[in-house]
C-alpha cells in the first residue's frame, strides 16, 4: 500500500470529467444547458470531425463577469444554488458546478464572454489541460458567451481511444442537439459540422410554428401523425404531443420527456406511458412522444446522477397516475368525434332506414342487432358474448364477388357536406371493406377490426361494472416468494380481490391461493402473481391482473365480432359506423392496427391526375 496523499486539483478534474464528459456529446449537452441558463435566445454551434477535433458554443445571454470568469473555472463554484434550500429546489438545467472545470481539464479550453450590451470588448481565458497561465486576456466579443473546446481527450489517451467513428459521435451530438431544440422553442439554435449546416431552427412562438419545428427535429410524419395534449391538476402540468397508436416504431428512438424543462429518462414515467398504450398499440411496438411535465421543483430530486438523466420524484405514484391518466384519455378520444346532438340526429337518420325496412319487409328474417344495437351484457357458458353473435340470416350470405352499391340520392336525406366525421356507407368490397363518403372525400374501414373494438370497449365496460365470476381452487396452490413479496400480498390483498383473487399470507416466504376468476382458470397463475408482486414491488402498482383479464375479453371479442366475408346491408354499414363515432379507441382495433382510413379528394385527384 502506497501512502496517503493529497490528490492534485488537475488530477481531481481528470477524475470529475469521468463522471461529467464521456464523449463529445457529454461536453456539448454541459454548454448548451449552461447558454439556456444564461438566458440565451439565439445560439450557435460548431462542430468538427463529429465533435472530437472542436466543440464551438456561443451564445447571446447575458455573459459572466470579468472578476468571475477565473471562479468559473474553478471546482464546486456555480451562481445556480448557494444553500442547502436552493439545492432542494432546483429551477436550472445545471448547478454541479464541475462542468467547466472538467471539461478544461481533458481539452484545449478558452472561455471568452462580454455581460456588457453597449460594448463589444470581452476578455477571454485560454489554456491547456487546465492550466491557465496567461491569464485572462482582452478579446473582441459580443454581449454573451462563447466557449470553444479543441482536441478532446488529449492528455488522457485511455479515454479518447475509446471514442468512436466521426460519424458515430456526430449522431450523438446531433441527438443532444434535438433534446435542446425541443426544450427550448422560444430559442433559435443553429449547428454546423465541418463547415456545413446541419441544423437551422429559428425561434417560434405560435402553436402552427411549433407543429412546424416538431416536424424539422422528429420528422414531418410524427407531427402530421400526433396529437396534442394538455392536463394540470393543482401543482402538477403536462402538456406536449403524442403519437397516434396507428404511428409507432420499432425501437423507443423517437421518445422525449422533460420534467421542468430537463431531458430525463425514469423507470416510473416509462411504465405510464406504456401501461397509456396498452391495448391500442401494435406488440413489439413502441409509440413516440415530445411531452413537458411542470412540476413544484421541491418535490422532483434532480441531483440522482451525475449526468442529470436521471430524475427521483418524491410522490411518485402521484406522477405515474397522473401522466397514465392523461395521456390514456388523450388516446381513448382518438375516434371521429361528433358532437351528442349531431350523433342523435345520425342515429335517428339509422333509425328510420331499420323501421322502413322492417315495415316494407325489404329485407325479411334480417337482424340488425348484431352491429348497430350490440347487446354484450352476458357472456355465453362457450365464452362467446351473449347478444353480438352474427345474426342468423344476415351474415349467412356467402362471399360477394360483387359489392354492394346504393345511390346517393338513397343514402340520406343529408348531403355528403353535412354527413358526420365517418360519413355514409355506399357499399362494401369483397366482403372486408366498407366504402363511405364524407365531406373530405372516401372513408375505407375494416369492418371487422372496427367491430371487435367496438364489442371489446363494450365487453370491459360490463366487467368493470359486474361481478366477476370465481372458481374456488380444489386443492390451493401455495407459491413459495421472498418475505418482502409475501409482506406485498398480504399488503394488496383487496387488489387481487377486486380480479377475483383470493390470496392470503403463508409463513414468511410463502403465499396460498384459494380462488382465482373463472376467466383465468387455463392462464399460468403461478407466473401471473408472481409478475403482480414484481410491479408492485419495482411501481408501487400493477396492471398484470387487468391486462391478463382484458386479453381475454379481447380473445372473446374477435370471435364475437362480425366476420371478415360476410355481406352487409347498407343499414348496418351505416349503424357500424356511427358506433364507431361514439366509441373510445375506435380508431385502433384491439391489436394496434388502424380501423380506418381517409382519402381526401385531392389525394384521389393527384392518383388520376385531374387538373394537372
Amino acid at each position: 500500500m502506497k501512502h496517503i496523499q493529497q490528490l492534485s486539483p488537475q488530477l481531481v478534474n481528470q477524475i470529475a470529467a469521468g463522471e461529467v464528459v464521456e464523449r463529445p456529446a457529454s461536453v456539448l449537452k454541459e454548454l448548451l444547458e449552461n447558454a439556456l441558463d444564461a438566458g440565451a435566445s439565439k445560439i450557435a454551434v460548431e462542430l468538427e470531425q463529429g465533435g472530437m477535433q472542436t466543440i464551438r458554443v456561443s451564445d447571446n445571454g447575458h455573459g459572466i463577469p470579468q472578476d468571475e470568469m477565473i471562479l468559473a473555472l474553478a471546482r464546486h463554484a456555480t451562481s445556480k444554488i448557494s444553500c442547502l434550500e436552493d439545492l432542494e429546489q432546483i429551477t436550472s438545467l445545471g448547478f454541479r458546478g464541475e462542468a467547466l472545470p472538467s471539461i478544461a481539464s481533458v481539452s484545449r479550453f478558452s472561455l471568452a464572454t462580454n455581460n456588457n450590451k453597449d460594448s463589444n470588448a470581452g476578455w477571454i481565458l485560454a489554456g491547456d489541460g487546465g492550466d491557465f497561465a496567461d491569464g485572462l486576456l482582452p478579446t473582441r466579443q459580443a454581449c454573451g458567451t462563447t466557449v470553444e473546446v479543441k482536441n478532446l481527450f488529449f492528455n488522457v489517451p485511455a479515454r479518447k481511444k475509446f471514442l468512436k467513428t466521426e460519424r458515430t459521435e456526430l449522431q450523438h451530438c446531433e441527438a443532444v442537439l434535438r433534446k435542446i431544440a425541443l426544450s427550448r422553442f422560444d430559442v433559435a439554435l443553429s449547428a454546423r459540422h465541418n463547415g456545413r449546416s446541419c441544423l437551422d431552427l429559428a425561434l417560434v412562438d405560435t402553436e402552427q410554428e411549433c407543429v412546424q419545428r416538431l416536424g424539422q427535429i422528429c420528422g414531418k410524419q410524427f407531427a402530421e401523425q400526433s396529437i396534442y395534449l394538455e392536463n394540470d391538476a393543482q401543482d402538477i402540468k403536462i402538456k406536449g404531443r403524442i403519437s397516434l397508436p396507428t404511428f409507432s416504431r420499432s425501437q423507443a428512438d423517437l421518445q422525449y420527456f422533460y420534467v421542468n424543462g430537463r431531458a430525463i429518462r425514469d423507470k416510473v414515467i416509462s411504465h405510464a406511458i406504456k401501461l397509456a398504450y396498452k391495448d391500442v398499440l401494435y406488440h413489439g411496438r413502441f409509440p413516440a412522444f415530445a411531452l413537458f411535465l411542470e412540476i413544484d421543483p421541491a418535490q422532483v430530486d434532480v441531483n440522482a446522477h451525475p449526468t442529470k438523466h436521471e430524475v427521483r420524484f418524491r410522490q411518485a405514484r402521484y406522477v405515474h397516475d397522473f401522466i397514465r391518466h392523461t395521456i390514456g384519455k388523450a388516446i381513448a378520444e382518438t375516434m371521429p368525434k361528433v358532437e351528442q346532438q349531431a350523433a342523435q340526429q345520425y342515429r335517428e337518420v339509422v333509425d328510420d332506414y331499420i323501421r322502413a325496412a322492417q315495415i316494407n319487409s325489404a329485407l325479411p328474417g334480417d337482424d340488425y342487432s348484431g352491429i348497430g344495437h350490440t347487446d354484450a351484457g352476458n357472456i355465453a357458458p362457450g365464452g362467446v358474448p351473449r347478444g353480438i353473435q352474427e345474426p342468423s340470416s344476415a351474415y349467412a350470405t356467402a362471399a360477394l364477388s360483387d359489392p354492394i352499391v346504393i345511390s346517393a340520392s338513397e343514402l340520406s336525406p343529408h348531403t355528403a357536406e353535412d354527413a358526420p366525421p365517418l360519413g355514409y356507407a355506399i357499399a362494401q368490397l369483397h366482403g372486408i371493406y366498407i366504402l363511405a363518403q364524407n365531406a373530405n372525400g372516401l372513408i375505407v374501414v375494416d369492418m371487422h377490426a372496427a367491430h371487435e373494438r367496438i364489442v371489446y370497449e363494450k365487453l370491459k365496460i360490463l366487467h368493470q361494472e359486474g361481478e366477476l365470476a370465481t372458481q374456488p381452487l380444489l386443492m390451493p396452490l401455495t407459491i413459495n416468494v421472498s418475505q418482502q413479496e409475501a409482506a406485498l400480498a398480504d399488503q394488496h390483498q383487496e387488489l387481487f380481490a377486486k380480479f377475483g383473487f383470493q390470496i392470503e399470507r403463508f409463513g414468511n416466504e410463502s403465499i396460498v391461493i384459494r380462488e382465482i376468476p373463472s376467466l383465468l382458470q387455463q392462464a399460468d397463475v403461478n407466473e401471473l402473481v408472481r409478475d403482480v408482486l414484481a410491479d408492485l414491488n419495482m411501481f408501487g402498482s400493477s396492471e398484470k391482473l387487468e391486462q391478463a383479464n382484458n386479453k381475454l375479453l379481447s380473445t372473446m371479442a374477435c370471435y364475437g365480432s362480425v366476420r371478415a366475408h360476410r355481406k352487409l346491408t347498407i343499414i348496418e354499414m351505416n349503424a357500424l359506423l356511427r358506433e364507431m363515432e361514439t366509441t373510445e379507441r375506435s380508431a385502433q382495433c384491439n391489436h394496434g392496427r388502424p380501423t380506418w382510413v381517409q382519402l381526401s379528394v385531392d389525394q384521389l385527384d393527384k392518383l388520376f391526375k385531374r387538373g394537372q
